[in-house]
């Protein structure tokens, strides 16, 4: 419904509640949804008209639609059923709880259990929580408090809990107006005319009679209305004189140097005054229950504007409020581009009604659906192609110039380069540092503490000739392109501090320029020639998420958004930011203009997941439009992008979703044929023939209208046949694991090394240096089996192939982000993972014919669970990259909470509800590692980043004892309830022992041999408990270890065979402590006996990973199933999660190696071939 038709509803609404139609009035209000009578709503709850009351409720909200809703009805409804109780109406009390608060049982069952029995009690003030229930009106007053500040902190009651300021009889003032208006068109206006009908326009009659035409088929043509008589009012106001309104500024006025004048105030519009924004008390929507609501949790919201005043001060000293967006329509608008816009007749401009029609009926509605048949057609909505691109696209931009050629970047840090006309891949390149020397050592820390790199954002320079690539850490490339798959190193920039968040080209002083963002709170401005910094703008207090360069005349700016959800602007010089405005959503917001420039859009999400898409009155500063359709929570952030001048696109809820820019209704959704992600990549081509669509499996659609398909079939013969094989033979043939060391062996390489020929160094071919993979096959050493004592029968399982065993990948929907942390619940029942985005995921194995157990299985696929609320469990973050933060979680016995951290506070959830219980610790320092303690789930141990441990008492929020022992960040803790200790290894390589009783340590070691294979002198170091509780596991990257508690003696030790053998990232005991599992980064998975620690099983990537997957792709964490010991499930740096089983024709993973292979206690430690060779040929994957 446009803005208009929902002030028309204000004026009906005001005019119903005049003539005392009370009923109608707020039946209105419900089925339109616009306007919550608080009012009404109190008087229906005093007088426990409940019906009502929920019925007024449903036409603004419903039960699941999010916590603060839920717990609305659930206090009615407990209301409700407690009088029915207090009146000893039993039947109804049971009738209420059966229907209406059966519902809440999902959210809380034990909950639900107590309201039961409740019916057992003669009274139930006997249950200690009612034991303070007073009568019936004190309970309804008391419970009404409680209501409107849920109310009030709703976001679907945002706008609509104050009626807009309107004079008396507004509706009646303007009918007097319109019939002043057409009488004064009258050729011979009597003097006092008789009204008779407002259903047709008036007209004095003739003389003789006749009858002159009206207006709808005799338009004004310019002429002057004549004078003559009015009407008598019909309401109190006579005939309305408007008040011209002054023009605003625009954008130029205050991107220029400013005069030291003040702004000339606020332009008038059609509508009010605008109404000042609410501060209303949110409270926390917390959880259900029998007893007193909790106590509510002020928050602020702020403005929202992005304003153009000639003095900025000015402006900031009237924003449009953020409960208020600006009107539909463009009142006093001096922006030329509605002029630009040519309508059909009819069909007006929403500000600028024709002549012909009046506001009361609605000609242009039905007029809208048969102008947007021809629209839909201009959309892409045809599935023309389907790339496999083999890791998750974050980000894609099509040449400005060659139509079908499409970049992409994903979240592997792969960049790939595809004609989508052939189907050619063109190009595809691994993340690495280009000039070593030139790095920092900030960024190589960051790349050694994780070689994990992503890309942010791809973007092509204005004529195509280059293209800029943005990383997740610290770095921003930008090669040179020269056509097909031609593409040459041309800038390597150390940009930021932390992730690079965004990209962007832009031409100030006619001089080509690369804008960047990041995590260090900057934007930054680079020369496109020489790599020079010209300019760093700072200002922002959070990472810069967003930049949008643009110039309006001659006026170059730069808009950026902040984490924080601030606005800015700036121009090129060393002033500081012009505008500071809020964005809606308040967290991640991107920009962009329409292709003519003239109409800037912002896309954004907030933490809750509500959405928003707006257009922005830059003369203003505040937003013009915002678009209806995001109707659920959001589960991403949703990305958006503009073509044609006149349509937006956004990805999410699983489809496409489109817009006319001229309109706030949601035009269409595509589906793509399915298979797509909560959030998908978006991104059209210059033309908007063609629409580029992330997929879930890593792949990418290309949808097309009619002139796309016909571009699309220009292609059809040319160039060679696509080959899948080929692709991916291609795509699979990269080496690289940490850029890093591949590019300190690029280094020493062009340096020609005297290392080079060292017997222990391997030779790596140049070629995959460089990050060029066409005609490789495979790199990876390979290692026959030691052969050398043949009379022995036992030999090594190797698993290459998918029909080997039991391979089951979660479906996730939220993929984008890698698997940090992997759980399974102690029931076995449910896997839980905490990504590096800071938000976990848990699947439930549903109870069945196949599963009667419920278990988990990789025969049955599992459901991911959220409750009907639709939150999410996330995790608090700080201003830092998630990305760095170091996740860790850990879960209590009975499996009803999590305690979990991503670099920010510690927060504690409800795994049934997802809520948040509580938080507490905020860093400094930060949690890394995450214990309960065995006998008391209240005692907690936190290991830091500063490299003490803390034992916290959650009951009484206290810190009983901080433990000093380790020089660097703790990465491991691992409590032993037999012997009373708490074992703790850190990124030090030490291992350290100490009491449970005094907390004072009591033995410490060092590893042996702990040499990093990754060049880092920073490793993690985890630790876990055999079954027995008096061994314990230790792993490093460089080693497996069992050591012995008491003595902190090292039993059994397992290191690989080769200097060159890739690291370990992972590894855990089975259940029942015989087996280890452990996975390697070239995407091996080894088993071993725990008794000897010799590998007796060794599963291949090509088993369980489709050849479609990036080769970056390995796991990073083994959790073992807690009852199946030959149940393993892994998570991977592509967020990915697969549970792993032997076959059931074989029931375990391989045979026992025998004894005489090995001592299961000879030092020095048991060498093994390296995980990823093989005694056949590896398949490529």
């Amino acid at each position: 419904m446009s803005s208009l038709s929902r002030e028309l509803v204000f004026l009906i609404l005001q005019f119903l509640d005049e003539e005392k139609f009370k009923e109608s009035v707020h039946k209105l209000e419900q089925e339109s949804g616009f306007y919550f009578n608080m009012k009404h709503f109190e008087e229906e709850v005093q007088n426990g008209n409940w019906d009502e009351v929920e019925k007024y409720l449903s036409g603004f909200t419903k039960v699941d639609d999010n916590r603060y809703s839920m717990k609305i009805f659930f206090e009615i409804r407990k209301q409700k059923y407690l009088e029915a109780l207090d009146k000893h109406d039993r039947s109804k009390a049971v009738d209420i709880l059966v229907k209406d608060l059966k519902v809440f049982a999902t959210f809380n069952e034990e909950l639900y259990k107590e309201i039961t029995q409740l019916l057992t009690l003669d009274n139930f003030r006997e249950n200690e929580q009612l034991s303070k229930y007073g009568d019936t009106k004190s309970a309804r007053s008391i419970m009404l408090v409680e209501l409107k500040k849920l109310i009030e902190a709703n976001p679907l009651f945002r706008d609509k809990l104050q009626f807009p300021s309107l004079k008396s009889s507004r509706l009646r003032t303007l009918i007097n107006q319109s019939l002043n208006w057409q009488h004064q068109l009258c050729k011979n206006p009597r003097p006092n005319p008789d009204i008779k009908t407002l259903f047709v326009d008036h007209t004095c009659g003739q003389p003789n009679g006749a009858h002159a035409p009206g207006p709808a088929s005799n338009p004004l043509l310019g002429s002057m209305p004549k004078p003559g008589g009015g009407f008598p009012p019909l309401g109190a106001h006579g005939p309305f004189q408007p008040t011209a309104a002054p023009v605003p500024t625009p954008l130029a006025g205050w991107m220029s140097n400013p005069p030291a004048v003040t702004h000339p105030g606020a332009p008038m519009g059609l509508g009010g005054p605008t109404n000042p924004a609410l501060n209303h008390p949110a409270v926390s929507g917390g959880p259900i229950g029998l007893g007193a609501p909790s106590n509510p949790i002020p928050v602020s919201g702020g403005p929202i504007g992005l304003g153009a005043p000639t003095n900025p001060a000015a402006l900031l000293k009237r924003p449009t409020p953020a409960g208020f967006p600006a009107a539909d329509y463009q009142a006093g608008d001096s922006s030329d581009h509605s002029a630009k816009r040519i309508r059909p007749i009819g069909v007006s401009e929403e500000g600028n009604l024709p002549v012909n029609i009046t506001p009361a009926s609605y000609p242009q509605s039905s007029h809208n659906q048969a102008m947007y048949a021809p629209v839909l057609d201009d959309i892409p909505k045809t599935v023309a192609r389907t790339l496999i691109q083999g890791s998750n696209p974050m980000s894609m931009d099509f040449h400005p110039v060659h139509q079908t050629i499409l970049l992409v970047g994903t979240n592997v840090g792969e960049i790939g380069l595809w004609d989508v006309g052939t189907r050619e891949r063109l190009v595809s390149r691994n993340f690495k540092v280009w000039e070593l020397s030139q790095c920092s050592m900030a960024l190589q820390s960051s790349l050694v503490k994780d070689p994990a790199v992503s890309v942010n954002r791809v973007i092509w320079s204005p004529d195509g000739s280059l293209f800029g690539v943005a990383y997740s850490k610290h770095v921003v490339q930008i090669y040179s392109y020269h056509g097909g798959g031609d593409i040459r190193q041309h800038l390597e920039i150390d940009a930021h501090t932390g992730g690079v968040n965004d990209i962007a080209f832009s031409h100030p002083n006619k001089q080509l320029c690369v804008i960047t963002c990041g995590d260090d709170k900057t934007i930054k401005v680079w020369d496109a020639t020489s790599g020079a910094r010209q300019y760093t703008f700072e200002g922002h207090d959070a990472p810069v998420y967003s930049v949008c360069p643009h110039h309006k005349e001659n006026i170059q700016f730069i808009f950026s958004t902040a984490l924080d959800g601030k606005i800015k602007a700036w121009l090129y010089d060393n002033l500081g930011s012009r505008v500071d405005y809020d964005a809606p959503g308040h967290w991640c917001t991107t920009m962009a203009y329409s292709a003519d420039g003239t109409r800037l859009f912002s896309c954004g999400t907030s933490k809750e997941g509500e959405s928003f898409i707006v257009e922005w009155n830059e003369s203003e500063g505040a937003v013009k439009r915002t678009y209806q359709g995001f109707r659920k929570r959001s589960l991403g952030v949703v990305q958006f992008d503009t073509t044609k001048n006149r349509y937006l696109a956004a990805g999410d809820e699983f489809v496409i979703k489109f817009w006319d820019m001229d309109n706030t209704n949601l035009l269409t959704t595509l589906d793509a044929e399915g298979g797509l992600p909560a959030s998908p990549r978006i991104r059209f081509n210059k033309e908007g023939t063609l629409l580029a669509v992330s997929t879930h499996e890593n792949g990418i659609k290309i949808l097309a209208n009619a002139d796309g398909l016909r571009l699309l079939r220009t292609f059809e013969g040319q160039g060679r046949p696509f080959d899948a094989s080929r692709a991916i033979s291609e795509s699979n043939a990269k080496p690289i694991v940490n850029p890093l060391v591949a590019a300190a062996a690029a280094a020493a390489a062009s340096a020609g090394a005297s290392t080079t020929g060292a017997p222990n160094t391997p030779q790596t071919p140049i070629s995959a240096l460089n990050g060029d993979m066409k005609g490789m096959v495979d790199i990876k050493p390979r290692i026959v089996e030691d052969t050398t004592d043949k009379s022995k029968m036992w030999k090594l399982t190797e698993i290459n192939e998918p029909t080997q065993c039991r391979s089951l990948r979660l479906m996730d929907n939220l993929r984008t982000s890698k698997i940090s942390r992997l759980i399974y619940t102690n029931s076995g029942v449910a896997l839980l993972a905490l990504a590096s985005n800071a938000i976990h995921l848990l699947w439930k194995w549903p109870r069945n014919d196949r599963n009667p157990g419920g278990k988990a299985t990789a025969g049955v696929t599992p459901q991911l669970w959220q409750p009907p609320s639709g939150i999410l469990m996330t995790n608090d973050i700080t201003d830092s990259n998630p990305e760095e933060a170091v996740p860790c979680f850990a879960l209590s016995k009975n499996d009803s909470y999590v305690m979990s951290a991503s670099g920010g506070k510690i927060s504690l959830f409800n795994m049934m509800t997802f809520k948040t219980m509580t938080t507490f610790m905020p860093p400094p320092p930060a949690a890394t590692f995450l214990a309960f303690h065995p006998q008391d789930n209240n005692i907690i141990a936190i290991g830091m980043d500063d490299s003490t441990i803390q034992i916290y008492n959650v009951r009484v929020d206290e810190v009983k004892s901080k433990l000093k022992g380790h020089s660097k960040r703790i990465t491991g803790l691992a409590f032993s309830n037999v012997l009373n200790v708490l074992v703790s290894s850190g990124a030090d390589s030490q291992i350290c022992v100490w009491s449970t009783d005094g907390w004072e340590k009591q033995r410490s070691k060092f590893l042996p041999n702990q040499q990093s294979l990754s060049g880092s002198n920073i490793c993690d170091t985890r630790v876990q408990f055999h079954q027995d509780q008096v061994n314990f596991l230790v792993v490093h990257e460089s080693q497996i270890a069992i050591y012995e508690t008491t003595k902190l003696e090292c039993l059994r030790q397992w290191v690989p065979r080769e200097n060159s053998a890739p690291p370990i990232s992972h590894a855990a005991f089975s259940c029942d402590s015989q087996l280890v599992y452990a996975t390697f980064v070239d995407a091996t998975v080894c088993i071993f006996s725990a008794s000897n620690l010799k590998l007796r099983c060794r599963i291949l990537p090509a088993a369980y990973l489709p050849p479609s997957v990036s080769p970056n792709v390995h796991p990073l964490v083994v959790a073992a199933h807690p009852l199946e010991p030959n149940q393993f499930a892994i998570g991977l740096t592509d967020g990915g999660v697969h549970v792993i089983e032997p076959l059931e024709s074989d029931g375990k993973w391989g045979a026992a190696p025998p004894s005489e292979n090995g001592s299961s206690s000879s030092l020095p430690p048991t060498a093994a071939p390296t995980p990823g060779a093989s005694s056949s040929e590896q398949p490529q994957r």
